[in-house]
């Protein structure tokens, strides 16, 4: 394994162990209401974003691809489209930490690989191998005996799964740096975050300038938790292969889940076991597909 591919996984895997560990961080914040946590993690990664951008000296760059932006007008909406849905994901998931669903949490970064497949079937016309029809069943039936029951859908495992497929669908045509893309999204939904918090300040429900040195920290931080991993994932993605990229993705749900169950409790029995155990088949069934695609290309480039 040559030294850049061993960086690339340090890098990637660096992210993911950070994501599969950020429910702790949100559990921190759990007595300051989510809609705040949400806008106060918009309102500081933007700043953040945009401060580390200054730093490393990609003022310029990040002017040209502004400027690119607005010469694309199906890239400008897409990436504007990409951030709305991407605070959405963000909101659901620090609701559901804090309100004791994390296993849903895990279940809906377990089936997002499989959602992205669905949506390429749907929009770009893809076609599927006979794994991955297998494994979109095999995660069909999971949700269904989780569905019957409990006697509701896990809406917000599917809300996670959902949002983030379509954010990755949205921005897959966007070719940005990751820590300016990154600004670029922060700054569109900024606005709004400032003005809920303007809200939640004039009637008296915001909970920033009146919470301890510790939770003012968090808050603020909360811009870098964000923005690191996301840079760690994209500088780690340009050095290894998509199959180790494929293993690596399961490292986050797996730790969520571990924490859910272990750490904080929640309710795993056997019918969650079993629900998650076809998910888990199915996902698989993908990733060795996946790894015997890529085993071909590189025997073929090699010959």
């Amino acid at each position: 394994m040559e030294s850049k591919e061993k960086a690339g996984i340090i890098w990637a895997a660096s992210a993911y162990l950070i994501w599969g560990v950020l429910p702790i961080y949100w559990k921190s914040l759990g007595h300051v209401p989510s809609g705040e946590v949400l806008a106060q993690r918009i309102f500081w990664a933007s700043i953040t974003t945009g401060v580390a951008v200054l730093l490393l000296g990609q003022g310029k760059l990040l002017a040209a691809d502004l400027k690119a932006l607005w010469k694309n007008k199906r890239a400008f909406w897409s990436l504007l489209g990409a951030s709305i849905i991407i605070s959405g994901n963000w909101f659901l998931f620090i609701w559901a930490v804090n309100n004791g669903h994390i296993v849903q949490t895990s279940l809906g970064y377990y089936i997002n690989p499989l959602l992205s497949i669905l949506l390429g079937i749907v929009f770009l016309k893809e076609r599927l191998s006979s794994p991955e029809k297998a494994a979109v069943v095999l995660a069909l039936m999971g949700v269904l005996i989780i569905t019957v029951s409990h006697g509701t859908v896990p809406w917000l495992a599917l809300g996670l799964a959902g949002t983030f497929a379509v954010y990755g669908f949205a921005k897959k045509t966007i070719h940005l740096d990751a820590l300016r893309g990154l600004t670029i999204e922060t700054a569109f939904i900024a606005p709004a975050a400032a003005v809920y918090l303007i809200w939640a300040e004039t009637a008296d429900r915001l909970v920033f300038f009146d919470a301890g040195p510790g939770t003012v920290l968090l808050l603020i931080l909360s811009g870098a938790a964000t923005a690191i991993p996301l840079v760690l994932f994209a500088r780690g993605a340009q050095s290894i292969p998509l199959y180790l990229l494929g293993f690596l993705q399961y490292v986050a749900p797996t730790m969520m889940l571990f924490l859910g169950v272990v750490v904080y409790g929640e309710a795993f029995g056997t019918v969650e076991m079993i629900a998650f155990s076809f998910i888990w088949a199915g996902l698989v069934l993908v990733t060795l597909s996946k790894f015997r695609m890529m085993k071909k290309m590189r025997f073929a480039q090699e010959k």
